[in-house]
């Protein structure tokens, strides 16, 4: 009971200096709140000091931030947000709105990422089901390159191929349940390839247990003992799909704005450009609720999966000692790709043609050119330096903090949710009002969410693997907590989560191209992969080639990762002649294949 007291008040406290630190934002960005004000009003108004005074005194900020704060939070406790600086209107029923919308959109993504991880896993349930399963690891190229397409170009084709080409579905608007189709089809195809990898990488190691072994020798049906494997998986992956329900409810703002949704994550987004304080207040405040909720009930879910197993210490691992994997596969992958880079560097990225502007693939072009007449093979083989460096920099630091974190749950639980609860557009704009506007905005503002699935994660696992048998054996044979620690839960662990990075690796690159296609992220005449995408996503119907090459790039990036973490394995351990023969007895008997037993 006190535990769950201490996390309440923490994330109380998180709660409270996030909107704490929203409500400081106009002051932090050292800019005039009236004259941000008047321009969301009526941009063609003058700003007079007249008008500006005038507009101070309505929003009564002359007393100053503290004063504007301690009166919203007053109207808060008496169940009023207060008013819109923008609309004058109230901002309680506009943010219910938003966030009912969002919870539409996200259940529908929801439900297609369910499907997405169901058909990446179909081909491992059904080995695995039959007892044909042996050894096999499933690269999963496929699922990666899904996995590596930006949500906001899978929306854009979408819209403008099923919705506005065939006219299949509605492709603009938010008018009635067909509305939410295409988009969530952007938001979930991605999230589901995701998932569909992390429950295909434990799935061999259900399969593998002796119930199962039990269950097939009794005659069970393969489609039950298949059930019970997905059953036995999914309590490692609640956190992440906890974290994944908030992100997508707030972080949906590219697809939204895409769609034209009047989404939680566009609102907060158009509250922070126009600094309208209290709908911005509001809507975090929602989202951070809406992240307790979420992580709250995957958690419990986590428990009532587990069932009694997880608290009597009766699980076996699912992370048992296997040889790398030794494909050549990434090997290909990665020469494919250190060619296309090797082939674009030579050229000049900033050379203007302006007789070849849009031209297709051409020996002269090999990817085409862009609508200034730009040779897209050499801004492609050039943004990919700063691309995939910043990207391989920002999981490395994302990693090390996310299982680091992940080993006091205490402190990093909350906190997870918090951060993860903010939509990275509101990140980077923070970022941008503490720290001024540049490069390195959109990889601190990445950065500050990229840790919090690792870590989620990395807690889910050490709960699991602390369950074990043959850790509680070591543990009744008076082995310390650094011994555990260090020998037993860091090694069952690390793989999977370092496996879990790689495959976030094209995530963390679509993170920084979502920024530059927000106008967040790189800036004119930089070659950074979203900010091509950026810029020729308006011409993807002329010239899809000017999309399409960034965009296989970063599929081809994905692949690389998925394809390169699936050699990450746990090593087997060599039998020490100095050990005492009690501990390896009880370590090995553990983990021996359930056929020997």
């Amino acid at each position: 009971m006190r535990r769950q007291v201490t996390a309440a008040l923490w994330r109380v406290l998180l709660a409270a200096g996030l909107v704490c630190g929203i409500g400081l934002l106009p002051w932090l960005t050292r800019t005039d709140p009236a004259r941000t004000v008047l321009k969301a009003r009526s941009a063609d108004r003058d700003p007079t000091p007249e008008v500006l005074d005038a507009i101070r005194a309505q929003l009564g900020l002359d007393a100053g931030p503290a004063h504007l704060l301690g009166r919203w939070l007053g109207g808060l406790a008496r169940g009023d947000a207060g008013q819109s600086w923008i609309s004058g209107t109230d901002v309680l029923p506009g943010v219910l709105q938003a966030l009912g919308v969002s919870l539409l959109l996200m259940a529908v993504a929801l439900a297609v990422a369910v499907l997405t991880a169901a058909g990446v896993c179909a081909r491992t349930l059904r080995l695995g089901a039959r007892r044909r399963l042996g050894g096999r690891r499933s690269r999963g190229t496929a699922s990666a390159m899904l996995a590596a397409l930006p949500e906001f170009l899978l929306a854009a084709v979408l819209a403008t191929v099923v919705g506005v080409q065939l006219g299949w579905l509605p492709a603009l608007g938010w008018y009635g349940p067909q509305y939410t189709l295409l988009p969530a089809l952007a938001l979930g195809l991605p999230a589901g390839a995701v998932l569909g990898r992390l429950l295909d990488d434990l799935l061999p190691g259900a399969f593998a247990e002796p119930w199962a072994l039990a269950a097939a020798a009794r005659g069970l049906p393969g489609r039950r003992i298949a059930r019970q494997a997905v059953r036995r998986c999914v309590p490692a992956l609640l956190p992440n799909v906890g974290l994944f329900v908030v992100g997508l409810t707030g972080g949906a703002v590219a697809v939204e704005q895409i769609f034209d949704i009047p989404g939680l994550g566009r609102a907060t987004l158009q509250a922070a450009l126009a600094q309208d304080l209290p709908v911005l207040q509001a809507g975090t405040l929602a989202l951070v609720l809406l992240a307790a909720l979420a992580t709250g009930g995957a958690r419990l879910a986590a428990h009532l999966l587990a069932g009694p197993a997880l608290r009597d210490g009766a699980l076996s691992t699912l992370h048992r000692p296997a040889p790398p994997a030794r494909g050549l596969l990434p090997l290909g992958l990665a020469a494919v790709l250190a060619a296309v880079v090797a082939c674009g560097l030579p050229r000049d990225p900033l050379a203007v043609e302006t007789g070849a502007r849009l031209g297709p693939p051409s020996p002269a072009h090999p990817f085409g050119t862009d609508s200034l007449g730009r040779d897209l093979l050499a801004r492609v083989g050039h943004g990919a330096l700063d691309t995939l460096l910043l990207a391989l920099t920002i999981s490395a630091a994302a990693l090390i903090a996310g299982v680091l974190l992940g080993l006091v749950p205490r402190l990093s639980g909350p906190l997870a949710d918090t951060v993860n609860a903010v939509p990275p557009v509101l990140l980077a704009l923070l970022v941008t009002a503490v720290a001024g506007s540049g490069t390195t905005t959109p990889a601190v503002a990445v950065t500050a969410v990229a840790w919090a699935p690792l870590a989620a994660h990395t807690t889910a696992l050490l709960r699991q693997e602390r369950a074990t048998l043959h850790v509680l054996a070591t543990r009744g044979l008076g082995a310390s907590r650094w011994y555990l620690l260090r020998r037993e839960l860091l090694p069952a662990v690390l793989p999977p989560v370092l496996r879990h990075a790689l495959i976030r690796l094209p995530g963390v690159a679509l993170a920084l191209a979502s920024l530059g296609f927000l106008g967040l992220g790189a800036q004119p005449p930089s070659p950074e992969w979203g900010l091509l995408l950026a810029e020729n996503q308006p011409y993807a119907e002329r010239a899809p080639w000017a999309v399409l090459a960034p965009a296989l790039v970063l599929a081809l990036l994905g692949a690389l990762a998925v394809t390169a973490a699936g050699g990450v394995r746990r090593p087997r351990r060599r039998r020490h002649p100095r050990t005492p023969a009690a501990a390896p007895v009880v370590e090995e008997t553990s983990r021996e294949p359930a056929e020997a037993r």
